[in-house]
């Protein structure tokens, strides 16, 4: 029988811990997350870029827990804001800012501007407790309306218009924004090389000696 490998989710987001163990469910895996676990110390996401955050997240969690680790860091880059607010996207507009307010602040910053071409892109890491990562990326172009518009989703997804569907990100059921989204693009390249992944943390897991029990020794 083959032994399941257990991976911890570097989240305590069970909407997305959800997701990845419905993604992963045909393979030889335990899924887990920051809630399985006692208390952890917060990462800080001080990185420039936002491989540099997905690295730091997954590597810290894999080290402190001696397990492989996936974590994932996600913004959106706005090409009249020089790629703003980038790795900043969660406290563009303070750190305790509704989606609300993180909308309207972008929308005032854009009031002028002509070019509001802008895309969501996700990094994802995967670590092992020696250090080693793996990265896999998902981007997805898009334009920022003038207006917010649609009931779901969250953060920025209201005033992001989507092209192909001619909707914004919040007028998207789920289903059809997993399909073309950044985080689902990143998760599906991951999902395409994961027996490859399970290959890769066997032979950079480190092993463990074993020791037999012998009376005679050092007597």
């Amino acid at each position: 029988m083959e032994e399941r490998k257990t991976i911890v989710i570097a989240t305590r987001n069970k909407g997305k811990s959800s997701e990845i163990r419905q993604m992963l469910s045909g393979y030889p895996v335990t899924v887990r997350d920051l809630n399985d676990f006692g208390p952890i110390p917060e990462v800080e996401e001080d990185g420039e870029t936002f491989d540099e955050n997905a690295y730091k997240k997954a590597s810290f969690t894999a080290r402190v827990l001696g397990l492989p680790a996936l974590a994932d860091d996600s913004g959106l880059c706005v090409n009249a804001l020089e790629g703003q607010p980038g790795v900043h996207s969660a406290r563009f507009a303070g750190n305790d800012a509704t989606d609300e307010q993180k909308c309207a602040k972008l929308l005032e910053m854009l009031k002028k501007a002509e070019d509001r071409n802008a895309a969501f892109v996700c990094v994802i890491s995967v670590a092992v407790p020696t250090g080693a990562t793996l990265t896999y990326e998902g981007r997805c172009e898009g334009v920022i309306t003038s207006e917010p518009a649609g009931e779901n989703g969250f953060g920025y997804d209201p005033v992001f218009y989507y092209p192909p569907f001619e909707k914004t990100f919040a007028q998207l059921s789920s289903g059809e924004k997993n399909r073309v989204s950044h985080r689902g693009r990143a998760l599906r390249e991951f999902k395409k090389e994961f027996e490859k992944v399970l290959k890769w943390i066997d032979l950079q897991m480190p092993v463990q000696e074993k020791f037999s029990c012998n009376p005679d020794m050092g007597a």
